[in-house]
């Protein structure tokens, strides 16, 4: 799955970072394995000027702050964990503490799967 992740419009890019990283990772940790998740990475956007003048010169949109990626042993077992109560609880709880640090009218989500093209790692 991947996360578009918006800032909360009253915090500073630091004050967002800081709380993902130090509070809310640590809760994901332990609810995203209750949640079967077996992997979980946040992924922080960089000043770069040269890319935004590529996208700019592509006509895109505004990126979101952040990333995340989360990934499942599969797709069965994704909806297997979220059909528990303690599921259900897990996802109440980070879903609770994801509305303090991140805009949820501006968020989105989608489920992937790679389609590597070429790799020279």
């Amino acid at each position: 799955m991947i996360v578009a992740v918006y800032r909360r419009p009253e915090l500073t890019l630091e004050e967002f970072e800081s709380y993902w990283r130090d509070t809310h990772g640590p809760l994901a940790a332990i609810y995203g394995r209750v949640l079967g998740m077996k992997r979980y990475v946040q992924s922080y956007g960089i000043d770069a000027p040269e890319i935004q003048a590529f996208a700019r010169s592509r006509g895109w949109v505004e990126p979101p702050e952040a990333l995340a990626e989360v990934w499942w042993e599969s797709r069965d077992a994704m909806e297997a964990a979220f059909d528990t109560p303690e599921g259900r609880e897990a996802s109440r709880i980070l879903a609770e503490d994801e509305a303090k640090f991140c805009d949820m009218t501006r968020m989105s989500a989608f489920l992937s799967y790679e389609n590597v093209v070429f790799s020279d790692f």
